[in-house]
């Protein structure tokens, strides 16, 4: 069912692009309105590698959280800007390596929590919380979290391709470090964010212009600024033989590097770092 097939949710303006919706029609999902289709094909004009970008950090995402799973031994997730339900979500991917795993995911779009009954079907071991990152107060002491994520343990804190949605006045690197305070020594830290390092002036401004006018602005940042997340954690090298090091979202965790290295994989940096 596509979107124009049921009214849209309370709480939703069908006319403004919104992240969420622009994301999963990069992925090629359904759940998204004919604004967001448009601003997506604008951006795509001057960005031809769009899909690939996208693909590119879901891929870190699920290559990440099953590199928790199955190498570190985490058993519990928060994934704060989940986004729309696609295909292999979080709770999917870990737990056919741990099936009791647990997993929170968060989010301030209201046509997720419209969808998310597609996330919760764990029997208990997925939750959905609608709240924003930028007030980790409501996301860490809400009853769901709470209820699933024990915070005396190790847990995986997934925050992909969402703090660039931050300004930042609202100081994001204050915001990841009162989430990682919170966590247990031996927690992880996955963690994307977009940038224009090296990018075609016209493609950039063409994602700054959509944004612009989206229901959230879109801020890109250099690499030393997205290693700046990372402070005071233990990075994790991104492939054998790679230094502990921030790198293009695509490398990490993946079989070929070099061949992981494509014009969409360099839109966005990531890593994933331990707590000590």
């Amino acid at each position: 069912m596509t979107t124009e097939d049921q009214q849209a949710p309370p709480g939703i303006d069908p006319a403004t692009p919104s992240p969420a919706r622009l994301y999963d029609y990069y992925l090629g999902g359904t759940d998204n309105f004919p604004a967001d289709r448009e601003a997506a094909e604008r951006i795509r004009a001057r960005m031809p590698e769009l899909a690939d970008a996208a693909w590119a950090n879901r891929g870190f995402h699920q290559r990440a959280a099953l590199w928790m799973a199955g190498t570190a031994g985490i058993r519990q997730f928060l994934d704060i800007g989940s986004g729309l339900p696609t295909q292999n979500n979080t709770h999917q991917a870990v737990q056919k390596v741990v099936p009791e795993a647990r997993v929170v995911y968060v989010d301030n779009d209201p046509l997720v929590r419209a969808h998310a009954s597609a996330l919760l079907t764990g029997e208990g071991s997925t939750r959905f919380i609608t709240a924003d990152l930028r007030d980790p107060d409501s996301v860490l002491d809400h009853p769901q979290v709470r209820e699933l994520i024990d915070f005396t343990q190790p847990a995986g804190l997934l925050m992909t391709a969402v703090l660039h949605f931050v300004a930042d006045g609202s100081d994001p690197y204050g915001l990841v470090a009162r989430y990682v305070a919170e966590l247990a020594p031996g927690s992880y830290l996955a963690l994307t964010h977009i940038t224009a390092d090296q990018k075609p002036p016209a493609a950039v401004q063409a994602i700054l212009d959509i944004y612009s006018r989206a229901t959230e602005r879109i801020y890109m940042r250099t690499r030393a600024q997205v290693a700046r997340f990372f402070d005071g954690l233990e990075l994790v090298p991104p492939y054998d033989g790679a230094p502990a090091a921030v790198t293009y979202a695509g490398e990490w965790g993946a079989e070929d590097a070099a061949l992981a290295d494509s014009d969409g994989s360099r839109w966005s940096y990531g890593a994933v770092a331990r707590r000590p």
